[in-house]
């Protein structure tokens, strides 16, 4: 029986997966998974930054909203019934950046997070208060939210710039995505500050301490990336005693939402289901992975990555509701159990 479950997540793709796990273990749908399982979920935080002096932590937040019903379900990140009075107000004063807006609900995480760090406190400490509210009564002990790093770790991204003397220009993740909608090409993508980050309390030891470490359908490069790239992360999910399996965030040559196609070809990798699995690579070849799920319009793919070393399978990979995310779980865990 698996009892301990580790999940590293990005935002969106991460967030609704979970959703799906903790619907399957509740009904007790995930054969060979313990109905009082652990979960951990060791969040990406390189997409972290910090505006209008707040402290902003959006695939913390959408975890944390996501799985304690509080998510704008249409959106996908922020909060539910969300009003923007304070945006609306900061762009009367001119003030900028005008294009990423805070919600008037959104700003109360943002401003007890920002004052419990002026206060000392690291962000996983951070976290665990926010999740009191959250994510405790719901799920009790079950479940927890860690932080990669309580170290200051951002995503950069270099685009083309004609304007620029280099003809590059280098802006932080959330400009890229939220004011570029990533439509221009990302040319390099650059990580500050990861390569002297260490993982926050208690990440090596649910990584190292799992029956099962799951790689969600989150950005292999941005979100899952970044979690695997903290020094010390590595070497925890080398664990003999626990699976790696992935799911795949490329369905038929195409992610299903967000920019897994941009930062892949950033970085040179094929933008098929095939080309991420090569990318993490399998275990018994020095990578990160047992078993791999592509979907079921990838099954194409299956012997290629099976000659690559990984166990592979291909099941219906959409996130249409919870009860179809959790047969997802569930293909997961039988691939390598």
């Amino acid at each position: 029986m698996l009892s301990r479950i580790t999940v590293l997540s990005g935002g969106m793709g991460g967030a609704r997966f979970l959703q799906g796990l903790l619907h399957g273990i509740e009904q007790g749908s995930l054969p060979g998974v313990a109905p009082d399982a652990q979960v951990t979920v060791i969040a990406n935080t390189a997409d972290d930054w910090w505006i209008h002096g707040l402290k902003v932590c959006p695939d913390l937040d959408t975890v944390m909203y996501t799985l304690g019903d509080g998510i704008d379900p249409d959106r996908g990140w922020g909060r539910r019934d969300e009003t923007w009075s304070a945006k609306e107000e900061l762009a009367a004063y001119g003030v900028e950046p005008t294009w990423f807006g805070l919600g008037d609900r959104d700003i109360a995480t943002h401003l007890v997070r920002t004052q419990l760090l002026d206060a000392g406190y690291p962000l996983s400490d951070v976290t665990r208060a926010l999740c009191r509210r959250w994510l405790e009564p719901r799920f009790g002990e079950r479940l927890t939210l860690l932080p990669m790093t309580d170290d200051r770790v951002e995503t950069h991204v270099a685009i083309a710039d004609a304007e620029s003397p280099s003809g590059k220009r280098v802006v932080h993740f959330q400009e890229y995505w939220v004011r570029l909608r990533a439509e221009v090409p990302a040319e390099t993508v650059v990580v500050v500050g990861l390569d002297k980050a260490t993982p926050a309390p208690g990440v090596a030891e649910a990584i190292s301490g799992a029956d099962l470490v799951v790689l969600p359908p989150s950005n292999p490069v941005v979100s899952v990336g970044t979690i695997l790239g903290v020094p010390g992360i590595g070497p925890a999910r080398r664990s003999p005693d626990a699976k790696v399996v992935g799911l795949s965030p490329i369905v038929g040559g195409r992610h299903v939402r967000g920019m897994a196609e941009q930062m892949l070809r950033s970085i040179g990798v094929e933008v098929s289901a095939a080309g991420v699995g090569r990318h993490y690579g399998s275990r018994s070849s020095g990578g990160y992975l047992d078993g791999w799920l592509v979907d079921s319009s990838d099954a194409g793919l299956v012997p290629a990555l099976e000659g690559a070393g990984l166990a592979a399978r291909a099941v219906p990979l959409m996130m249409t509701d919870p009860d179809a995310t959790a047969r997802m779980a569930a293909a997961a865990v039988e691939l390598v159990s």
